[in-house]
């Protein structure tokens, strides 16, 4: 697929620069969640520009991939667009930090990628790079979604890498997570007459206790702890203001171990609001962190350090899916992400780029 901009208006990325520097010229093209495009024709021109590479394109995604007959296949990847911008563009640099949108997730792990694409040209295993779209937002929208189901032999590979934010550490597979409604019902009244109905929002209110007294679940999987969490998250109810409301909705979401499947984590939630009206309305598998697999195992004792449990739902998962074992490994902090002061270590994205890179460069 050819760029969508006449080429002249694609935005040159110099992929000869410092991990930091690119990570800064990353940030400043705005690529919030559906809006890709011109991120996205950079990063191909960008690729395209390097002959060990062979390059296609699905809408907003790009995939690079060497050929070389290597024995193993790892494949890197990592998503282009941001949550909205919140006053934080363009970017700026204080002392050892760059500021802006997307620097922790995950245009810092972005550019390692590109820089590894650029400079690792004979790796020990065959490379493939993804990058792609629409991460931030609903599920059937997700650009790895659309390549899985399109091109899944793009795909392939023995072990993955995805480059959201870890604070320079191994994060093993991640939670799932599940979202559902658990409604009430009243009878409407006029609010001077309030003996008259049924008032649905009080009915709410052991919804509510429940979610204040429950007792998330620690389990420990590969010797990492997940956490697990049940919480509202949305509260809709009422009609005016005159008028005893006759329906009340409280949005729950279950952040639940990768131990567990639907079916499971389903049946937990409707068990903790018995008697009530549960709906599951969002629900996306966590990942087991499969830190025994062999590729798995280089790549932490290459990258150093202890390996953490992700707390959150990441790609990993549909990696999972396809039956590629994939850790979390990225420069960025993921308690920063989507906040306004959202920030990454310039040290940081160069000692993960080192690191991937002698990895990818060692004797095997």
């Amino acid at each position: 697929m050819t760029p969508s901009l006449a080429p002249e208006t694609v935005p040159v990325l110099d992929l000869s620069r410092s991990g930091g520097e690119l990570t800064a010229q990353l940030v400043d093209i705005h690529s919030v969640s559906g809006d890709e495009t011109v991120l996205a024709d950079a990063v191909e021109a960008a690729l395209r520009g390097l002959p060990h590479l062979t390059v296609d394109r699905d809408g907003d995604a790009v995939v690079a991939r060497t050929s070389l007959g290597r024995g193993e296949r790892v494949l890197l990847a990592g998503h282009l667009d941001t949550v909205p911008i919140a006053d934080n563009l363009p970017s700026r640099v204080d002392g050892d930090l760059l500021y802006g949108c997307g620097t922790s997730d995950m245009k810092a792990g972005v550019a390692v990628q590109l820089r590894i694409a650029a400079t690792v040209t004979a790796p020990n295993r065959d490379l493939t790079f993804v990058f792609y779209d629409c991460e931030e937002v609903e599920a059937d929208r997700n650009g790895l979604g659309r390549l899985a189901r399109n091109h899944p032999e793009w795909l392939d590979a023995d072990f993955a890498v995805l480059m959201e934010p870890s604070n320079a550490q191994v994060e093993g597979g991640c939670q799932g997570t599940m979202r559902a409604t658990v409604s009430t019902g009243g009878h409407r009244a006029h609010s001077a007459r309030s003996w008259l109905g049924e008032n649905a929002i009080h009915k709410a209110a052991p919804v509510l206790q429940r979610l204040a007294d429950y007792q998330p679940r620690l389990v420990e999987i590969d010797g990492l702890e997940y956490h697990e969490g049940l919480n509202a998250v949305r509260i809709e109810g009422g009609v005016a203001g005159n008028v005893i409301p006759d329906a009340c909705t409280v949005t729950v979401n279950f952040r639940f171990a990768p131990d567990r499947d639907r079916k499971s984590a389903e049946e937990h939630v409707r068990e903790v609001f018995a008697g009530f009206d549960v709906l599951v309305t969002d629900f996306a598998p966590g990942a087991l962190p499969g830190l025994a697999h062999p590729a798995a195992a280089a790549f932490i004792a290459a990258t150093g350090g202890t390996p953490h449990p992700k707390f959150g739902w990441t790609d990993v998962a549909r990696f999972s899916e396809l039956g590629v074992p994939a850790v979390n490994y990225g420069p960025g902090d993921p308690n920063l992400a989507h906040t306004r002061e959202e920030h990454c270590s310039l040290a940081a994205v160069a000692e993960c780029e080192r690191r991937i890179s002698d990895w990818l460069l060692r004797s095997v």
